[in-house]
């Protein structure tokens, strides 16, 4: 059965120093440091990779996160893998929990999650699928 949940969320981007011997300068590294409100209550701490085209509004993004808290209260922990573009100011962004990340209460946890952003605030909307305790 298939379960909603919503609510806001913060996010800080701490810009990380670049690989010294390996990778492109012009592929930026950020740490993700979140916390998730209303039906999501967690922290996140992830990984992004960034990078910018030389035509304006065009950039994609890659991130890993590990989410840590209670979802509809249930506990436990799992990981997101987002996959983001922007193609001259349209975005695409895909988020999706990756197979078999999550763990204690949350074994099991399926699902896509939708960010919006609307006045500054981050809003989510996660459709997941959850088997029931036991």
């Amino acid at each position: 059965m298939s379960m909603h949940a919503s609510g806001t969320f913060e996010v800080k981007m701490i810009p990380q120093p670049a690989e010294d011997s390996v990778g492109d300068a012009s592929i930026g590294r950020m740490a993700l440091d979140k916390q998730y409100h209303g039906d999501l209550v967690a922290s996140g701490k992830g990984q992004m990779l960034a990078t910018r085209t030389a035509v304006e509004g065009s950039a994609g993004y890659v991130a890993l996160e590990r989410v840590s808290g209670t979802l509809h209260g249930r506990s436990g922990s799992f990981a997101l893998q987002h996959s983001g573009i922007m193609t001259r100011g349209t975005p695409q962004l895909i988020i999706t929990v990756v197979p078999d990340s999550g763990d204690d209460e949350l074994q099991g946890l399926a699902g896509a999650l939708a960010i919006t952003i609307t006045g500054g605030q981050h809003f989510y909307d996660f459709e997941y699928t959850l088997p029931e305790p036991g």
